[in-house]
């Protein structure tokens, strides 16, 4: 059977930056940006993104159009024979599915919030009652799983299209609205009263706040945030490279989502702290930030249920991209490995996810006892924790390694790979630091996030 292909290089770039943007960029960024001290954290992010995102996305890209199949298979077509590699393809594909198992739910809460929003639900309310709304989405089991069902059944439907006419033509209709949303966003909350201060902070790299946090712990944020915002590490990028052909080199088009990734990082923040500054609101608060506060300065705001409700679509948006992109991926495996339609492989894989959701949705409020992780966690803690803290960093190791050794793929054929087509090119001196540097790097970040996260 033939392989399908996107239609155009600009689907390529919004389908791979949509995956790569996700809630975690939109959510996270802004929080940890606040809770590292501003400016100097997003200096750092900037410079990490550039020294490891970039050359580990071209790694997975290539791979991907190099093997032309789904993670799961990837190896069997690029590894010489009696070759182990295969194993990891099982991982990357348990990792789309572990991944899904909480990433819906928290897709479905954007929903449900947006939802809220804009029928008016908090009109009225005081912050202590916003603050309440969120505990109360979680204690309801039965509207969790409508909601996470809706993201489901919309992702399933979007695949079952196909690559051009499902994926490629919504996503892209998708992330246009998304950045024109957070632009109009941005734009709003820049001139909120008050907000320079917020801009400032953001903006403004500020030198004391390395001796508040100390400068390791700074570095080691910036890092595991740069890593983590692109999804590197179980295929859900190396899929996209196998639906394009040779007309551009990989180097180049990953930069272009790393760029379109950064932007969207970065206007999150223009969105999130003017308007944490305007209202006297703590920009490092974590992620009550998006359920919390912000539902509160949006019901003080001027036509605030206009802006809250564009917010929560731009959060939704930004979660459905990456839901497309994993539940694209999944299903390339599946059909690579049972040989079913399309449509058959959508339909298993919408009635299983419906499933395998229950563990995370119940353990908010009838298995709210449970805690795998400690003391305060639940189970999409173990979920999450699995995914960017142990199958992520490993998985990118070993496609970095698979690429630079003479044990896997090696480096002549990822720089024949990665350097067909027009656009910037991977260059020979940049062996030694991909074969040295970069994996050591990628160590690092897993055995720090390890210690960080017991810690």
């Amino acid at each position: 059977m033939q392989r399908e292909k996107l239609g155009s290089r600009l689907g390529f770039i919004l389908l791979s930056a949509g995956c790569a943007i996700g809630v975690g960029n939109v959510w996270k960024f802004p929080y940890i940006t606040g809770q590292y001290g501003g400016g100097l954290f997003v200096l750092l992010y900037f410079v990490f993104l550039l020294i490891m995102g970039v050359p580990a996305l071209t790694i997975e890209f290539s791979l991907g159009r190099a093997a032309q199949s789904s993670p799961v298979k990837l190896y069997h077509k690029l590894e010489e024979k009696g070759q182990k590699w295969h194993w990891h393809g099982y991982v990357a594909m348990a990792g789309n599915y572990l991944l899904m198992m909480f990433y819906t739910v928290v897709s479905g809460w954007m929903l449900e919030y947006f939802v809220k929003t804009a029928s008016g639900h908090f009109v009225g309310m005081n912050s202590q009652e916003i603050s309440g709304v969120f505990s109360g989405v979680c204690q309801n089991p039965v509207s969790m799983l409508m909601y996470t069902g809706i993201v489901i059944a919309v992702g399933v439907l979007v695949c079952s299209f196909g690559v051009q006419n499902g994926l490629e033509k919504i996503t892209k209709w998708m992330m246009i609205a998304l950045l024109g949303i957070m632009v109009i966003l941005a734009v709003n909350s820049i001139f909120l009263p008050g907000a320079g201060e917020g801009l400032k902070f953001y903006l403004l790299p500020d030198i004391s706040k390395i001796q508040e946090h100390g400068l390791i712990n700074v570095i080691v944020a910036a890092m595991n945030q740069a890593f983590f915002t692109l999804s590197i590490g179980m295929g859900s990028m190396a899929i996209f490279g196998s639906y394009i052909g040779d007309e551009r080199s990989l180097l180049g088009e990953s930069v272009n989502v790393v760029i379109l990734d950064t932007f969207v990082a970065v206007t999150s923040g223009l969105i999130i702290f003017p308007a944490c500054f305007a209202y006297k609101v703590n920009p490092g608060s974590g992620p009550s930030l998006i359920f919390e506060t912000l539902p509160n300065i949006f019901n003080n705001l001027p036509g605030g249920r206009i802006w809250g409700s564009f917010f929560f679509v731009f959060m939704s948006f930004a979660a459905f991209s990456t839901v497309f992109a994993v539940f694209e991926n999944i299903i390339s495996c599946t059909m690579d490995l049972t040989k079913m339609s399309r449509k058959k492989a959508c339909l298993l894989n919408g009635v299983l996810m419906l499933v395998l959701v229950l563990p995370c949705i119940f353990g908010f409020n009838l298995w709210s006892h449970i805690s795998p992780l400690g003391e305060g966690t639940n189970l999409m803690d173990l979920e999450d924790f699995l995914v960017s803290n142990i199958i992520l960093p490993i998985g990118a190791l070993i496609y970095v390694l698979f690429c630079v050794t003479r044990y896997g793929f090696g480096w002549n054929k990822f720089i024949e790979e990665a350097n067909r087509g027009r656009g910037l090119k991977v260059a020979n001196w940049m062996r030694g630091y991909m074969t040295y540097v970069l994996p050591v790097i990628i160590v690092v970040i897993f055995i720090l996030g390890i210690i960080n996260y017991f810690k």
